[in-house]
């Protein structure tokens, strides 16, 4: 049974959507999860999770395939009355000044004109707009833009706050001001919700403002993990217990907590391809060896100027390879690795290719189709209907481009865009059978 304070209530929640081919894809699977009154939940998770899917289903924008969803105790159909969502790319009626887009949810409620404007004024100054009531969308920056979200979500007065990746489209300087902008005014006595739950892809992020920390896995997703942030606010990013869930954090979201699936038991759904090009985990590799083998996500997050979200698939493609070792938020080089970083370019290209071959499920299977055809080559719509049964069309795309632009690296295979034919390579044909 849920807390009496729970604002929503999530009981073993499953979504999934219907493929081209009239099969399923099960996106979340078995997701129960509470948010209660006085907290702030974030939802992270890899890209492709389901995190946003998750968020609208909270919403009501989208409906549970399986399980069931409640407000306050009561399971509803619909739009969920209690909520209000922020989005990342703003969301905004360009044709409508900032106090009438403020309105716009009021008016939707039915709210008397008078009232309307007497709420929408109070949000615009709790938010720090007050004076750009007159203008219009295009004449503010992004950040000023993202107040807007934040005005017209807040004044409507939610229960629940809904965040999906709020700062994420500004610039750092600017995300950082709304950040602290914000946990002011949830820490502060007029904040007018009693919850906020967020989606970000950004570590540091989640451990600065949330209580909680919800790590979204596995294939379909589920919970791996609730990681509580016991921190007096304001949070010092450079203190010990900061680092230690931070550090946690990027356990779980590199696979090294629970331990990760071992390559010869990986099937193309359990262990896709990270969304990572040869050259930027090649780099990755090179700087990793360039600190003497060893250092932090973060470090590199920070040293380089790179969001982490941007730097978790480099991650995870290095680690896929066998070329770094993950523990916790700490890096280090394999014997592998070392290797593959120090030979010159031939060599590389070797080293890559065996480790791609026998240790990249996806790779691993076409290495094996086109050694099996005899002809050494094969339609790439071939491969793209074995991965459109695993992952949505998208996704499967994104599969099949990095799968070639990793063969290409390695001359395994090459890809004739023209002719949509997958052909063998001279590593593939020179190299031992699988």
């Amino acid at each position: 049974m849920a807390p009496d304070n729970a604002i929503v209530s999530l009981d073993h929640v499953g979504k999934s959507f219907t493929k081209p081919d009239g099969g399923t894809l099960a996106v979340l699977e078995d997701i129960t999860l509470d948010i209660r009154g006085g907290e702030f939940v974030a939802l992270v998770g890899r890209s492709g999770c389901g995190k946003s899917t998750l968020l609208r289903i909270i919403a009501g924008l989208i409906a549970p395939s399986s399980g069931t969803v409640r407000y306050h105790g009561a399971e509803f159909n619909g739009v969920n009355p209690g909520v209000a969502m922020v989005f990342q790319n703003f969301a905004l009626m360009p044709w409508l000044t900032v106090e009438k887009n403020v309105e716009l949810g009021l008016a939707a409620r039915e709210i008397a004109p008078a009232e309307q404007q007497e709420r929408a004024q109070s949000a615009i100054n709790l938010i720090g707009l007050g004076g750009f009531e007159s203008a219009y969308p295009k004449e503010l920056s992004g950040g000023m833009r993202q107040r807007v979200g934040f005005a017209r979500a807040l004044v409507l007065q939610p229960d629940l706050l809904l965040m999906d990746e709020p700062f994420s489209a500004l610039d750092v300087l600017t995300a950082e001001n709304l950040r602290n902008e914000l946990i002011t005014l949830w820490t502060g006595p007029n904040f007018p919700t009693r919850a906020i739950c967020m989606v970000t892809h950004n570590i540091e992020e989640a451990a600065l403002l949330a209580d909680r920390v919800i790590v979204l896995g596995g294939t379909p997703s589920h919970i791996l993990a609730e990681v509580p942030v016991d921190l007096e606010r304001p949070r010092d990013r450079r203190s010990a217990p900061f680092d230690a869930i931070v550090g946690k954090l990027y356990a779980l979201l590199t696979g090294t907590a629970p331990a990760v699936e071992q390559p010869a038991d990986a099937t193309l759904a359990s262990q896709p391809l990270p969304n990572a090009h040869v050259g930027g985990l090649s780099g990755l590799v090179e700087l990793i060896y360039a600190l003497g083998g060893h250092t932090g996500i973060a470090d590199i997050a920070n040293d380089i100027s790179i969001d982490t979200k941007d730097l978790l698939p480099l991650v995870a493609a290095a680690e896929l390879l066998g070329f770094v070792q993950v523990s916790g938020g700490d890096l280090e080089l394999t014997s592998a690795g070392k290797q593959f970083t120090t030979a010159d370019i031939q060599t590389g290209k070797k080293i890559f290719a065996q480790q791609a071959r026998t240790r990249a499920p996806l790779i691993r299977t076409i290495c094996k189709a086109l050694q099996d055809c005899g002809e050494g080559n094969m339609r790439g719509a071939f491969f793209m209907d074995i991965l459109e049964q695993e992952f949505a069309p998208d996704k499967a795309e994104q599969q099949f481009q990095t799968a070639i632009g990793w063969g290409r690296y390695a001359e395994l295979f090459y890809y004739d865009i023209d002719s949509d034919e997958v052909k063998a390579g001279p590593a593939l044909d020179t190299g031992p059978r699988m």
